[in-house]
């Protein structure tokens, strides 16, 4: 092709593709946020402290005048540290206790006397060599109270699986743009506010607020983008909205390693996408939601601002993307059906996603796709600070393989294999199930007390499973995306001539608009 053929097919795309980058631009921020505790939460090595200036520090062969000389390097269940006061007083610190030495004769690691045990009582000395302030450190949530540390992060895929549901739910109701724009603005809004918390149990809530809202914008922003671009681009822009989801992982990995204070750490996630908010506002709603409800003179207009931005002549009519059987000409254009809105919005169930056997056992597998991606995904990277080697580059790698696996194809294989009255709903409930198994993960992680092989021995076999069980599915490349439950339902079997025609005449192949422009 001539340079000035690949300009002029570059140029026929421009509308979708201006709107294709700018919706996934905010999808890092998703990423951002669902990393972020990784290092929010991170424990450093701590002990408990003592009422007096040390002076002496001892722990085996190792000798230094202060603590922090020697916690970089101390171990926990390795022994404790044995310190002595200006005061003359000589104490073994470990993480969750202290003893008092009685009488003791000479300062040595080895003691065979008498001790008095006491508890910490909230006193803690922290090794602040990498992380010089994290929320375990400012509200001290070691020991008695560690279990607050590692109920965040299956709290907030709590909020992410709520926020999946409820906005996918919703964006079926009321239009993508709509949920788009709440949820970009909320993000921002309760990102910021996290820094400000001032507390655990209101930081807790507000990170459970901004994970319903990520959630939210992650699910619809897919399927938005889904339905303005067509079948031969559909995989390539599918997998880049979660590349745009790994590069915030990647963004937390150097902002952890740049900042390390929590709160100011938070502010500048926060705030990195919020350009967005700047022109989130202008962006249409997709031409198959407007059909679907039934608002045809606004799916033309649409097509026809696509058709000039594009510079192109809008051949196609908004009759041309109905089927025959619900084709009236011009008359849909000149008046809006609200009995077929309010027909479409009653029917708007996730019942509807098990309407019949065939569509029963399609939900669960596509369901469990989702739970195992979601689970093998997470055991990974919240363990990534556990590896040997740099934790940052760790995490970092970590959000780059994401690029690579089943999750960009799970979302576009399921926007394929529902129609658009549930579409949004099918792909939130997905992402329900995928919450799920991220609420699970950090529990699977300590399974590896157990034996360090046990969590991915059980992603493993689970994963096996389901990949036998996927064969079952039916085969969508290259399918126009469908309507009605109907055309969802008959997706895998044998099409009859009548269906074949109209697959022809593609909606998506319309708003490509390649074809029209050709002729032209």
């Amino acid at each position: 092709m001539s340079g000035q053929g690949m300009y002029n097919a570059r140029s026929r795309l421009r509308f979708q593709a201006c709107l294709y980058f700018a919706a996934v631009f905010q999808a890092v921020a998703c990423g951002i946020h669902y990393l972020a505790s990784v290092f929010l939460v991170e424990t450093p090595n701590f002990v408990c402290s003592v009422p007096d200036n040390i002076t002496d520090v001892l722990y085996g062969n190792l000798t230094g005048s202060s603590l922090d000389d020697i916690l970089p390097v101390f171990k926990a269940g390795t022994g404790p540290l044995v310190v002595r006061t200006a005061d003359g007083e000589q104490w073994e610190l470990s993480q969750c206790q202290c003893a008092l030495r009685t009488d003791p004769k000479d300062f040595t690691y080895n003691f065979d006397g008498n001790k008095t045990v006491k508890a910490c009582n909230g006193n803690f000395v922290y090794d602040h060599t990498e992380v010089y302030q994290s929320i375990v450190t400012d509200w001290d949530l070691v020991c008695e109270r560690e279990w607050l540390a590692k109920l965040c992060q299956p709290t907030f895929m709590l909020g992410v699986l709520i926020g999946a549901l409820v906005f996918g739910d919703i964006a079926d109701r009321v239009g993508r743009v709509r949920i788009l724009m709440f949820t970009s603005l909320c993000q921002f809004v309760l990102g910021v506010c996290v820094a400000f918390s001032g507390n655990y149990y209101f930081f807790v809530v507000l990170r459970f607020l901004l994970a319903m809202v990520s959630s939210g914008y992650l699910v619809v922003v897919f399927v938005y983008v889904t339905e303005f671009t067509g079948i031969k681009v559909r995989t390539w822009t599918s997998m880049h909205v979660h590349a745009a989801f790994a590069v915030g992982i990647m963004v937390v990995a150097l902002t952890g390693y740049l900042v390390r204070v929590w709160w100011i750490y938070q502010i500048i996630l926060s705030t990195c996408t919020s350009p967005f908010l700047l022109f989130c506002w202008k962006f249409p709603e997709t031409p198959f939601y407007l059909m679907a409800k039934g608002h045809y003179k606004e799916a033309q207009t649409l097509l026809d601002t696509i058709a000039r931005f594009n510079g192109l002549e809008c051949r196609l009519r908004a009759e041309d993307l109905l089927e025959p059987k619900e084709q009236n000409g011009r008359a849909l254009l000149e008046k809006e059906s609200e009995e077929q809105t309010v027909q479409s919005e009653n029917k708007l169930s996730i019942l509807d996603l098990f309407s019949s056997w065939r569509m029963v056992g399609r939900t669960c597998t596509v369901w469990a796709i989702w739970f195992i991606g979601s689970l093998g995904y997470y055991v990974f990277s919240l363990g990534s600070v556990n590896l040997g080697g740099n934790q940052y580059i760790n995490l970092f790698l970590a959000g780059k393989f994401a690029i690579a696996i089943a999750f960009g194809l799970i979302y576009l294989y399921t926007c394929e294999l529902y129609p658009t009255i549930i579409r949004s709903l099918a792909v939130g409930s997905g992402s329900m199930m995928c919450r799920v198994g991220s609420v699970v993960a950090p529990f699977c992680v300590y399974l590896s007390a157990v034996w360090v092989y046990l969590p991915q021995l059980i992603v493993g076999i689970l994963a096996f499973i389901i990949g036998v069980l996927t064969l079952l599915l039916p085969e969508t490349l290259g399918k126009p995306l469908t309507t009605t439950l109907e055309e969802a339902e008959a997706l895998g079997r044998k099409p009859s001539k009548k269906n074949s025609a109209l697959a022809n005449k593609d909606a998506e192949d319309g708003l490509e608009m390649t074809q029209h422009a050709d002729r032209a």
